[in-house]
């Protein structure tokens, strides 16, 4: 019996490779799964067991033109290959895919939602962005959405109905690879040494794109108020500068570079990084579910989040962390004092979280969510 074939789209490469490599593997047992999008290099896909893949250039901003290209690639791909399934990651990918999916008729069309730039956007942006959502939730068949407060959010706002849209499990599209995410003494004692942190310090640990959306500006103005009186607690950034906040940190004159202070950059070992630290903070202004958070959750880390969609779900109010009130300094310096004033609380809650972690967020259990999924829809 000839098996049938399964194709991801995605605008970059990266994106299968950081969120969609066990899925693939798992689903490669019964299925033959292929890739399609932005593939710049086939030695950064061999990793991926995949039955093949091609080269679509999927363009992550908006191009009228290059986008009708890219639909157009990826219509005449779909009629040759013969996809019983087609599963789109990310907005662009969604459009494009959704577009040339319904045109050449695949059965099965797919589309997870993983977060709304909109959200945070106002006036003709925005409509137009919410309106390219609802025209990939019109054209797919299958609605996926990676956090249970996301799919409410986006039913309220009209993006599509409740019956058309579901969680796999209790979300997050990948889980975590708990076998990596693994607390040790030792690796927090040599990252503490190597960034030159003592150990009467409570470390505040970001990791993220920095940037508005993410909530930097008022992290670094609560901690710069904390602080102010506490020589005890210390802020430890990690994660791509996209915004060149790094040119404000004279601005708080509490930010002691090396004494309670230290960006550090980029880093491919999170697994290893975010162990330096006490207590992993997220003020986000908008989340699909929060991957950072329950990857600091499983280390044994207590977690600080804001109140908006998404990355609720990543954490249990008053069990596994607090949450502050979105874009709010006050809020957010309050639930760090609570923190930094507390040893026990954050021993406790980083234990249930982890604990939560195991059980709900592995990888093998959402990979099994998902396996589930499409042996429903493709039996």
């Amino acid at each position: 019996m000839e098996r049938k074939k399964i194709c991801f789209v995605v605008a970059v490469h990266g994106t299968a490779i950081s969120f969609l490599r066990d899925h693939i593997e798992a689903l490669s047992e019964n299925y033959d799964v292929y890739l399609a999008g932005n593939i710049k290099s086939k030695e950064s896909i061999e990793i991926l067991k995949l039955s093949g893949y091609a080269q679509i250039p999927i363009n992550r901003k908006i191009s009228f033109i290059n986008d009708l290209k890219a639909v157009w690639s990826l219509y005449r791909y779909f009629r040759k290959m013969g996809f019983s399934a087609i599963h789109s990651v990310t907005p662009k990918a969604g459009l494009v895919c959704a577009l040339a999916g319904f045109m050449a008729r695949v059965p099965h069309r797919i589309h997870i939602f993983t977060g709304q730039v909109w959200a945070v956007q106002k006036g003709m942006m925005c409509n137009l962005l919410m309106g390219l959502d609802k025209l990939i939730a019109k054209l797919d068949n299958h609605i996926l959405v990676d956090s249970n407060s996301q799919r409410c959010f986006l039913i309220e706002n009209g993006i599509f109905k409740a019956k058309s849209s579901k969680v796999l499990g209790l979300g997050s599209i990948c889980g975590v690879n708990t076998e990596r995410f693994k607390p040790t003494e030792e690796v927090r004692i040599a990252v503490r040494n190597e960034i030159g942190i003592s150990n009467d310090k409570t470390v505040f640990v970001f990791m993220g794109r920095m940037n508005h959306d993410k909530g930097v500006y008022e992290l670094l103005s609560a901690f710069d108020y904390l602080a102010e009186t506490r020589k005890d607690v210390y802020l430890l950034l990690f994660g791509n500068d996209e915004e060149n906040v790094a040119e404000s940190f004279s601005n708080y004159k509490n930010l002691k570079e090396k004494e309670n202070f230290c960006y550090y950059g980029r880093t491919s070992e999170p697994y290893k990084m975010l162990q330096a630290g006490d207590v992993f903070v997220l003020p986000t202004y908008r989340e699909g579910f929060g991957s950072s958070v329950i990857e600091a959750a499983c280390l044994g880390l207590p977690t600080i989040t804001s109140d908006v969609y998404g990355v609720q779900d990543a954490s249990v109010l008053g069990v596994t962390g607090l949450q502050c009130k979105v874009g709010n300094v006050t809020s957010l310096y309050d639930t760090m004092k609570t923190m930094a004033d507390d040893a026990t609380m954050r021993q406790t809650m980083g234990a249930n979280g982890r604990k939560r972690v195991l059980s709900d967020f592995a990888g093998a259990v959402v990979v099994k969510a998902w396996k589930n999924f499409y042996d429903s829809i493709l039996k």
